[in-house]
């Protein structure tokens, strides 16, 4: 661990009214899916095929954050927090997708805002972190304009009802994990193998994006809107034209496609072009680009590792590859993902916190518009609670090695606003269930107790002494 004076000098390199949190989403953490009123997601009927997730578990209990508000707050505050983002369930509040709104569970979000706001603790909200309502997959799901259309009204819906005391709003999650790792390779849910859906899905999941943040706008024209998209840095296995092909593609696919068509309003010609492959495009209608350009203040980042790609699929490693691979990619089926040679996360990801500093740098130079905030990052090991400790020095370095790659982006002139740990708490982790721990805090999944492990520990004195060094000035 940091010494005082070295934990003194990095809380130091972060601007004032810096946002300093960590993040869960909805269905990971809530549990309670069968409780007063909330419909059932397409989560809640992919984890109950068989096969579909590693260790057969299911989100139905999750860390039971639906009744645990109070407990989950001052481990927040406990902490030394000032900011927590969290997801709403989509069905918990319009249990089938549709305007009609359940009360019970508008008030859970209302009273987690209360008792947030009287800890001082900012909220920022995620408005779809995929858990779509089952009713509006059974209706076609994301490759239909319908659910685009739906997901604005829940925005409107959200929004007047807590719009009031939240003024942090996150669209939508990594949309490129909704569509492709959903509706290509079928590893998440619902579990779909449909290439040209997957990119009508795409567009469907950006359109709602823009309808979403025109809608929190139109109602508070001083809220502060953004996306949430997963980056990572591309980079060719060799100068070979066929690896700087795949990596054009790749970076296209991951990072171009949904920023520029964010920030810019246009998709990437090259984009487009290699997608045509396996779509005509018809889903994309006059307005949409306009549309999905809607006003946005920050660009939400999520970063966990980078890719070294080939054009050879062959050379494919599963150390180095992201999950779904190939069958992930439209259009891109012969790509191959090669490692690096650097230490790994317990997903198999390559831990390389200058990456984060590359891609930072990288979104301010293409999109100086716009501020930005990491929303999501952190890492999964084998953690073990013994005497009451949990001693992860691997996370703990993981961490401190990325505030640092942070603190070189704020020094190279990026407008960075925040940062979220993923995350608070170990959780259901998608598909690989209850087998990856993610969290800041340890959780026995059969007593739910939690117990804030030595990175937590680390990250809470360093945001104290970070909040403390901009409270003197």
């Amino acid at each position: 661990m940091s010494t005082p004076n070295e934990g003194d000098a990095l809380a130091s390199r972060f601007p004032a009214a810096f946002a300093w949190g960590a993040a869960t989403s909805s269905y990971q953490v809530e549990g309670s899916t069968g409780a007063d009123g909330r419909g059932k997601s397409i989560w809640d009927s992919f984890v109950n095929e068989p096969g579909r997730v590693v260790d057969g578990s299911n989100g139905d209990t999750a860390i039971d954050s639906y009744r645990n508000i109070a407990g989950d707050v001052a481990l927040i505050k406990s902490l030394g927090l000032n900011s927590y983002r969290f997801s709403l369930s989509w069905p918990r509040i319009c249990p089938d997708g549709d305007g009609r709104v359940n009360d019970a569970g508008l008030k859970y979000y209302s009273d987690l805002v209360d008792a947030l706001l009287a800890e001082g603790i900012t909220p920022w909200i995620t408005l779809y972190h995929w858990d779509l309502p089952q009713a509006l997959e059974d209706a076609g799901g994301w490759p239909e304009r319908a659910t685009a259309l739906r997901f604005g009204e829940f925005a409107r819906i959200a929004h007047e009802a807590l719009g009031d005391r939240v003024k942090h709003w996150i669209t939508v999650n990594e949309p490129w994990c909704s569509a492709f790792l959903g509706y290509a390779s079928g590893e998440h849910a619902p579990g779909r193998r449909e290439p040209a859906s997957s990119i009508a899905a795409a567009h469907h999941l950006m359109l709602g994006h823009g309808l979403a943040a025109r809608a929190v706008k139109a109602a508070d024209p001083e809220a502060t809107v953004s996306i949430g998209l997963n980056f990572y840095p591309v980079h060719a296995a060799s100068a070979d034209p066929g690896d700087l092909d795949a990596a054009r593609r790749v970076d296209g696919v991951q990072n171009r496609w949904f920023t520029d068509a964010a920030l810019r309003g246009a998709y990437p010609e090259d984009v487009v072009e290699d997608f045509k492959a396996v779509t005509d495009f018809s889903f994309v209608l006059e307005g949409d680009m306009e549309t999905i350009h809607a006003p946005v203040e920050v660009l939400s980042v999520n970063y966990y590792s980078r890719f070294n790609v080939t054009g050879n699929g062959g050379a494919t490693s599963a150390s180095a590859a992201p999950t779904g691979a190939g069958s992930a990619w439209p259009a891109n089926e012969h790509i191959g993902f090669v490692p690096a040679g650097l230490p790994v996360t317990d997903m198999g990801w390559e831990i390389e916190p200058q990456g984060l500093t590359e891609t930072l740098k990288r979104l301010h130079a293409n999109y100086p518009e716009v501020a930005v905030a990491v929303t999501e990052n952190g890492a999964a090991f084998q953690d073990k609670l013994e005497g009451g400790r949990v001693h992860d020095l691997d996370r703990l370095e993981y961490v401190q090695s990325h505030l640092g790659a942070c603190a070189d982006a704020v020094a190279a002139g990026v407008p960075l606003v925040g940062y979220f740990a993923w995350s608070l708490a170990d959780n259901f982790e998608w598909a690989w269930g209850y087998t990856k721990r993610f969290g800041l805090v340890y959780v026995d999944f059969e007593t739910g107790e939690r117990t804030v492990k030595d990175s937590g520990l680390w990250y809470g004195d360093l945001v104290r002494r970070a909040r403390s060094n901009r409270e003197a000035e």
